[in-house]
């Protein structure tokens, strides 16, 4: 009786200090996959922070572009 016990509380003892195991690693998976999640999301927000920003350059070259067109015509003009 005293040999069963002792099996029965070994096999208690094995059973929750794998779940502990198990339960602790399956947290660290979860704060992983978290984690790169954050990431992608945050790539993603740098590369459309990039394109807004290559968008507003254009926007300022094309702007500049047409003052110098018309700084022109307004000097043919000047000069008729």
């Amino acid at each position: 009786m005293s040999k069963l016990l002792s099996i029965v509380v070994a096999a208690m003892f094995a059973a929750v200090s794998v779940n502990a195991l198990a339960a602790k690693h399956m947290a660290a998976e979860k704060g992983a996959a978290a984690e790169k999640k954050e990431m992608k999301t945050e790539k993603k927000a740098a590369a459309a922070a990039k394109k807004e920003m290559k968008t507003e350059k254009k926007a300022a070259a094309a702007a500049k572009k047409e003052m110098k067109t018309e700084k022109k015509d307004d000097k043919k003009a000047a000069k008729k």
